[in-house]
């Protein structure tokens, strides 16, 4: 499955200059494909962000984000948010914002 939103990131040369830790997975839906992720850093709609981890890595467009049920624009650090992804996410994974 690739569209606009979404593909996989193989491939890319993906370095420190160009993607900053802004935070990991604690909780995932499968049911509704829904993550929950704890920020270190600030994240808004419209951010790319690349998810990875031993069995994850995928790029995907952050679309909208809600806190406890409401959609934000922007999270900040230390929030945690609920972001639909577009592919299966597990609990060790690290989210990655791409500049």
């Amino acid at each position: 499955m690739q569209s606009e939103h979404y593909r996989e990131s193989w491939g890319d040369n993906l370095t420190e200059e160009n993607i900053i830790e802004v935070g990991h997975i604690t909780h995932f839906f499968p049911k509704i494909s829904v993550a929950v992720i704890e920020l270190k850093e600030t994240l808004k709609a419209g951010d790319t962000i690349v998810i990875k981890g031993p069995t994850t890595d995928f790029e995907q467009k952050v679309d909208s984000m809600q806190i406890e049920h409401k959609s934000i624009p922007e999270a900040e650090a230390g929030q945690s948010i609920g972001l639909k992804v577009a592919a299966r996410v597990r609990e060790t994974d690290v989210v990655y914002k791409k500049f």
